[in-house]
C-alpha cells in the first residue's frame, strides 16, 4: 500500500489538488475532516478541549464554536500548541481508522491530506510527500481574495504555519502552484503518472491483496509441512 503525503501552507492550493486526486479516483484521507468529527459533542476530543479553554468556545447547542476557538489560538502559540496536543492523539487514531477502511476496501494508493504534516511527525509514515508550494506574494494575495481579509492579517495567519520554503526542503515532490489553474492542472499530470507508477514490493506487502497472499502461503505451509510429517 502507498500512502501519500500532501501538505502546504494556507492559501496554496493544497484543497485544489486534494479535489483532484479524488476526481482521478485516488482516495484522500483529510485530516480537517478527522479534526471536525473529534471535536464533536461528548467526544473524548471535544471533553479535553472544553475541558483546556472553557465553555466559552461552545455554541448554545454545545457544539464547539470552531471560529471563536480559532480567534483564541490563532494569535497565541502556546494555546495553539496546547490544542494540537489535545487533538493530535484522536486525529492521528482517526486518520489511522480511515486508512484502514480504505484498505480493507482494497486501496493500494491512499492519500492523507495533512496541514500538519511535519509538525505532528506523520510525514514518517508517508512516501512520497507532496508539497504544494507557491510563492509568498501569491499566497498573501490569493489569500486576502478569498478571505476578505487584510494584509496584515494574511500575514498573520501565514506566519503562523511552518513556512512553505521549508516545507519544500523535506518534500520528495514540489507543486509549484504560482500560475494559473491549467498550470497546475498539468504539473498534477506530471505528479500522477509517478504516484501510479507500480507497487514496489514492500509496499505491495503492505496492501490487504498483499496480506492475502502471505497469508495464503503461510497456510499452504503449514500443510505442506504437517503432510511431510
Amino acid at each position: 500500500m502507498r500512502i501519500i503525503g500532501l501538505t502546504g501552507g494556507i492559501g496554496s492550493g493544497k484543497s485544489t489538488v486534494s479535489n483532484l486526486f479524488k476526481a482521478h479516483g485516488i482516495p484522500v484521507v483529510d485530516a480537517d475532516v478527522v479534526a471536525r468529527s473529534v471535536l464533536k459533542k461528548g467526544t473524548g476530543g471535544w471533553r479535553k478541549v472544553v475541558g483546556a479553554f472553557g465553555d466559552d468556545i461552545l455554541l448554545p447547542n454545545g457544539e464547539v464554536d470552531r471560529p471563536k476557538l480559532g480567534q483564541v489560538v490563532f494569535n497565541d502559540p502556546d494555546k495553539r500548541q496546547l490544542l494540537n496536543r489535545l487533538l493530535a492523539p484522536y486525529i492521528s487514531s482517526g486518520i489511522f481508522l480511515e486508512v484502514f477502511k480504505l484498505w480493507m476496501k482494497g486501496y493500494k494508493i491512499i492519500v492523507l491530506d495533512v496541514p500538519l504534516l511535519f509538525e505532528a511527525k506523520m510525514d514518517k509514515w508517508t512516501k512520497p510527500i507532496i508539497v504544494v508550494w507557491v510563492d509568498p506574494d501569491t499566497q498573501l494575495q490569493r489569500l486576502m481574495e478569498r478571505d476578505g481579509t487584510t494584509a496584515e492579517d494574511a500575514k498573520s495567519r501565514i506566519n503562523a504555519q511552518m513556512p512553505l520554503d521549508l516545507k519544500r526542503t523535506k518534500a520528495d515532490i514540489v507543486i509549484d502552484n504560482s500560475g494559473s489553474l491549467e498550470d497546475l492542472k498539468e504539473h498534477f499530470r506530471e505528479v500522477l503518472v509517478h504516484v501510479r507508477k507500480p507497487l514496489t514490493w514492500t509496499e505491495f506487502g503492505l496492501s490487504r491483496d498483499g496480506a492475502l497472499v502471505a497469508f495464503v502461503s503461510i497456510l499452504f505451509g503449514v500443510i505442506v509441512c504437517r503432510k511431510a510429517l
